[in-house]
């Protein structure tokens, strides 16, 4: 297991020089023994590169290169503001008739947390209005969330609603973070999945800004049609998940 913050600095024998294995690939394959082995457990914050580069007695460079392998591999994750961890198993994301991103994350052991990052009435799009069952050009309310587990993005979406039939629900949404508390509110609360669809692509900059990605990775859409239980639509949604960060499960 790799030393406490509170240990001694670990000596440079700690890693072989001259033993035709780099140094970079040594410190790698130790810390990937101690996450399989259990010594370091998912969710363990990893001391700073500064302290990991000392405790190996390598140079940072060094260390870097260990780490950005360990990243790649999906054993380790950084999260700027918050440090470098080893990374959760992805959340098993169910979606079914009834699909909750709070019910989700909590039954998996996560704490969830939501926040509003935008909000505002547009005229409806084609797509939209067909989703939604709107004359094009009616007003609709867009609302921009991002959802997070234990404090890591898992998923930005965007969201749309009938503006007239859901007022005001984006200062409900800024007040409880729950899309499905704003929704009970109004009476609404009892919102059905009636459709879904799944692609996937290249993360883009505002992805990449959002969800905490480096360049290169790739991100699920999941656009959603849910209604009322007289199948009337509600809501038209379009979220971008952390594709390594869920594993989505279609219910039948």
């Amino acid at each position: 297991m790799l030393p406490s913050d509170d240990a001694p600095v670990t000596a440079p024998s700690d890693v072989e020089r001259g033993s035709g294995v780099a140094l970079w690939r040594q410190i790698v394959e130790r810390i990937e023994a101690d996450i399989h082995e259990g010594h370091l457990a998912p969710g363990t914050r990893l001391p700073t590169e500064m302290e990991l580069a000392e405790r190996f007695g390598v140079n940072r460079h060094t260390l870097r290169r260990a780490l950005a392998t360990l990243n790649e591999q999906g054993l380790i994750e950084a999260t700027p503001g918050r440090g470098t961890f080893v990374k959760e198993p992805p959340i098993r994301y169910p979606i079914s008739s009834r699909t909750r991103f709070s019910e989700i994350v909590s039954g998996e052991g996560r704490a969830p947390s939501g926040r509003l990052i935008g909000s505002r009435v547009e005229p409806a799009s084609a797509e939209i209005a067909t989703a939604l069952r709107l004359p094009p050009g009616s007003d609709v309310l867009r609302i921009d969330m991002l959802r997070e587990a234990d404090g890591v993005p898992i998923t930005a979406g965007s969201h749309w609603y009938e503006a007239e039939r859901c007022r005001d629900l984006d200062l409900l949404v800024a007040a409880t973070g729950s899309v499905t508390r704003a929704l009970e509110t109004l009476g609404l609360g009892d919102y059905r999945r009636l459709e879904t669809r799944i692609t996937a692509r290249l993360a883009d900059e505002e992805d990449r800004r959002l969800l905490s990605l480096p360049a290169g990775r790739t991100v699920m859409v999941v656009e959603a049609i849910n209604g009322d239980p007289q199948r009337r639509p509600i809501q038209f949604s379009r979220a971008r998940f952390a594709a390594d960060r869920v594993q989505l499960v279609v219910k039948n």
